[in-house]
């Protein structure tokens, strides 16, 4: 019995995956989507799917423009191998993606007063997979983009996750590509801020992302060698953040970096916001803890002290090579999950090697730091103040 005919015109009985060997599932085209903000490697994963699934599986595969919002609006385009050569290397998504789109919660409008008109807009989303007969999507994304794919496999259609963030907070998930890239980004810069504030004797406090999660503050910080690192997990003590400050002062040491999170809060007091999306999904976006936090030690030591806030900047430009191979390694268990019949499950990287886990256990979760992570443990012996 012979498989479905593929773009390559070729009929396949089986497919081999190293030693494994596997008759494929009834799969004839697929989707891949990117939800949820970029990140570097995005481009490695889609590469990496849409060739396997050519090449090994014979089968189409369908791109999904701006994550689940290609599938409300049904923009969707076929991916053929040449469409995926030379992408390897290029940061962001070739389709483009959006974190304003699940399907459940959808903004249609807005009311007469300004407020956005949600609903449920799944049928939309099952009718645009119908017109185009696809078989399973293969969703890149986090948390959120794992949420809406919850949705999907509860409506019946089957899905394999590919976990990225530069935040790296995803459930059960020891590492996301993009993370390291994020971190690369965000050290080059405070070391740069780094010797602007020792040639100025200043206080100088950078404000990174990560949302809940300070794993990509607590990275950055080590690699530059900050002298602060605050993190959403461990509220500081604007006391103890000043008098460590001053101390160094006193030992001749006339500038301070403080690598701060946009999650990081004070001791009693709540995080910051910069502004709240109403049509958005998840409409709460911190940021200017960097600017509360420079103002609130200048007032209560009168030391000059700047902020900077790295922003978006930490998503862009191409992904260094560990994020490539990890990218390329997530997204070729993808395929193998989709081949398999191993659906409704989210590849994640745990003790060093590709594994997987079902999609429900991570969606709507964040993996944030243990308080006794040896990066912390780390940090203490080196001196660093962790603001407590």
């Amino acid at each position: 019995m012979t498989g479905p005919m593929g773009p390559l015109g070729r009929r396949t009985t089986h497919v081999e995956w190293g030693q494994r060997s596997m008759k494929p599932k009834a799969l004839r085209r697929i989707g891949v989507l990117t939800g949820g903000g970029d990140c570097p490697g995005l481009n490695a994963v889609i590469r990496v799917v849409t060739k396997a699934a050519i090449l090994k599986l014979g089968i189409d595969v369908l791109g999904i423009e701006e994550g689940f919002l290609g599938l409300i609006e049904d923009r969707v385009r076929p991916l053929r191998y040449d469409d995926v050569s030379n992408i390897l290397t290029v940061g962001g998504t070739i389709l483009g993606t959006s974190n304003r789109a699940d399907p459940a919660r959808f903004c249609t409008g807005y009311d007469p007063d300004g407020r956005p008109v949600v609903a449920d807009v799944t049928d939309r989303v099952l009718a645009t997979i119908e017109r185009h007969h696809m078989d399973l999507l293969i969703c890149i994304g986090g948390d959120g983009t794992m949420s809406a794919a919850n949705g999907m496999i509860r409506r019946g259609v089957p899905c394999v996750g590919v976990p990225k963030t530069i935040d790296n907070d995803l459930m059960h998930c020891e590492l996301t590509f993009g993370f390291t890239t994020a971190v690369q980004t965000a050290s080059e810069c405070l070391d740069k801020i780094h010797t602007t504030g020792a040639s100025h004797h200043r206080i100088m406090v950078v404000e990174l992302m990560g949302r809940n999660a300070g794993w990509l503050t607590l990275q950055s910080g080590l690699a530059s060698g900050a002298d602060v690192i605050l993190i959403p997990e461990l509220p500081y003590d604007l006391d103890a953040v000043c008098e460590f400050c001053l101390r160094r002062a006193a030992a001749g040491r006339r500038f301070t970096l403080i690598a701060v999170a946009e999650g990081a809060r004070p001791r009693g007091g709540q995080q910051v916001i910069d502004r709240i999306i109403v049509d958005s999904p998840e409409p709460v976006r911190l940021g200017g803890i960097a600017q509360k936090l420079a103002a609130d030690i200048e007032n209560h030591i009168r030391r000059e002290t700047r902020a900077t806030i790295l922003g978006h900047v930490q998503r862009g430009g191409a992904p260094v090579a560990f994020d490539r191979v990890l990218a390329t390694l997530l997204g070729h268990r993808a395929i193998q999950m989709a081949a398999l019949g191993e659906w409704n499950q989210v590849a994640v990287w745990r003790a060093g090697r590709t594994d997987m886990v079902p999609i429900a256990d991570v969606a709507d979760q964040q993996r944030l730091l243990e308080l006794d992570d040896p990066l912390i443990a780390v940090a203490r012996a080196l001196g660093t103040c962790l603001g407590d």
